[in-house]
């Protein structure tokens, strides 16, 4: 079949659908309304993706009078460090967990340059809802939207100049013990969620053809102990009987490793940054 015959939106939307449905329909931003749940995000984030971050920072071009747009924003591991070197930040977060721990961040923090803007993308309007345009806007393994080809023209009506987008390649780590998971927790097979090779596609098909770069990322997972282990991950399976809970324990005593007085469960995974500079900018 020839590739300029697929409609490559329909694709994205209907592994989107098969992933969230093998996911017990979990297509909402609940999970992080948790507090406890979004400081942990931030926390492990700090501890483990210092190095994606400060990368993250040096790969946006980035200026004192910069105006900033980050798309799920989450509790602010990206949108707190560049509010410190531009001139304003706009933040869209779905999530009343995370947006009240980037709340708390902000205030600690004494940074007054940020907006909140409590929307999904997909329910944003870019002329009512936000302030374009924006120097650079991106999006930072945000885009868990049903219709990317929107989620993308969105995301150009809001910029002036450049537009960044970070996702996955291939399968993670988390896949992989998800593929193992799923037919013993939920007597169904695991799919994963839509990955850079449709999101290419998606641009290719719109006329951008942006810059890519791949990147290994390791992300380690610390807990005080195996309980702790299984508690935080038993939402994310979506285990909730004690027999379920015991099926993940034992999968997890499979990937967990001690590291000092700590029990670690890593995540690797390649990672893709794709960016692109307007025609009209």
């Amino acid at each position: 079949m020839e590739t300029d015959s697929i409609d490559w939106n329909a694709v994205w939307r209907e592994r989107r659908r098969r992933h969230h449905e093998a996911n017990k329909n979990s297509t909402d931003a609940s999970f992080w309304d948790a507090k406890d749940a979004a400081r942990r995000f931030y926390r492990m984030a700090q501890e483990n993706n210092g190095e994606r971050i400060e990368k993250t920072l040096r790969d946006l071009p980035l200026t004192g009078a910069s105006r900033v747009l980050d798309v799920g924003a989450g509790p602010g591991a990206l949108a707190i460090p560049i509010a410190r070197q531009v001139g304003h930040v706009t933040t869209v977060e779905p999530s009343e967990g995370m947006r009240s721990v980037l709340e708390e961040n902000v205030a600690a923090e004494r940074i007054g340059n940020i907006d909140v803007v409590p929307k999904r993308w997909e329910d944003v309007d870019v002329a009512n809802d936000l302030g374009p345009p924006y120097d650079i806007v991106f999006a930072s393994y945000s885009l868990d939207v049903p219709d990317i080809g929107d989620a993308v023209r969105k995301l150009e009506e809001a910029s002036s100049r450049y537009v960044y987008i970070y996702w996955f390649v291939g399968e993670t780590s988390w896949d992989a013990m998800s593929r193992e998971l799923w037919p013993l927790l939920h007597s169904s097979p695991y799919v994963s969620s839509p990955k850079c090779d449709i999101l290419y596609n998606v641009l290719y098909s719109r006329g951008i053809y942006p810059n890519i770069e791949t990147f290994p990322l390791r992300h380690i997972n610390r807990f005080a102990n195996l309980d702790e282990a299984v508690d935080y991950f038993a939402p994310r399976c979506f285990a909730v009987t004690g027999e379920q809970k015991e099926v993940l324990r034992q999968c997890l005593e499979r990937y967990a490793g001690p590291e000092g007085d700590a029990l670690t469960v890593p995540g690797d995974s390649t990672r893709v940054k794709i960016w692109w500079e307007k025609a009209d900018s």
